[in-house]
């Protein structure tokens, strides 16, 4: 190339930099947003359910925990695995374990990190967690991790059961993450986004469940 012609290219990427360029289209608005609530949830269900995970829908925390007794007693769980945050701490099911004859384990009950690893993905049927935010354009459920939500509980066991309060259920991811980094000065270490059973595929395009996490998900949507 000679210098004249890498002059010209040259200025021609310049005045390309100064050009103003029209703005964009503003996007048209997402059809989720206009989502009745009721809608929000039927849009949840049947994405949800596309990718294997049962629903439940309840009308409080009583027919929470019945619905859970249920599926213990349908899946045979002695053993289960809790999370301790803020929608699962009120529901007392410890207390709730001793009546339905099902040992409630708690990552903090451990002395050690071993102890608890080997118990989680060992001993313990199931997990039981709460969802921080759920998302209806794809049945996705959101859990933030800290102390009170180890990330083991929710991956370890081949069962996990979610409980979702229906006011986290959001039409789209957007909203979910606005909620999670709303407050700058406590952003979370991992968050997980959980969109059905784990999933896992071989060269030839087979699909395997439950490989690398739990082989099967249930959420009890309460109210």
């Amino acid at each position: 190339m000679t210098r004249e012609s890498r002059q010209v290219i040259l200025e021609k990427l310049k005045n390309a930099a100064k050009a103003k360029t029209k703005p964009r289209p503003a996007m048209p608005p997402l059809p989720e947003l206009s989502l009745s609530r009721e809608e929000l949830v039927s849009r949840f269900s049947e994405n949800f359910s596309e990718q294997t995970g049962l629903l439940y829908r309840v009308k409080d925390a009583a027919e929470a925990k019945a619905k859970l007794a249920e599926i213990t007693v349908r899946e045979n769980l002695k053993a289960i695995m809790i999370s301790t945050d803020t929608v699962i701490a009120p529901f007392d099911l410890t207390g709730w374990g001793k009546l339905s004859g099902v040992d409630v384990w708690k990552a903090k009950d451990f002395c050690n990190r071993e102890a608890y690893r080997e118990a989680v993905f060992s001993k313990i049927q199931a997990g039981v967690t709460g969802a921080d935010f759920a998302v209806a354009e794809s049945g996705t459920i959101c859990l933030i991790h800290d102390q009170d939500q180890p990330r083991l509980i929710s991956i370890a066991p081949i069962l996990h059961i979610a409980m979702l309060p229906i006011e986290r259920l959001f039409p789209v991811y957007e909203n979910a993450t606005d909620r999670v980094f709303a407050d700058k000065g406590k952003q979370p270490s991992h968050f997980t986004l959980i969109t059905g059973p784990s999933m896992t595929a071989d060269i030839q395009g087979g699909q395997f469940k439950g490989m690398h996490g739990p082989g099967r998900i249930i959420v009890i949507l309460i109210g």
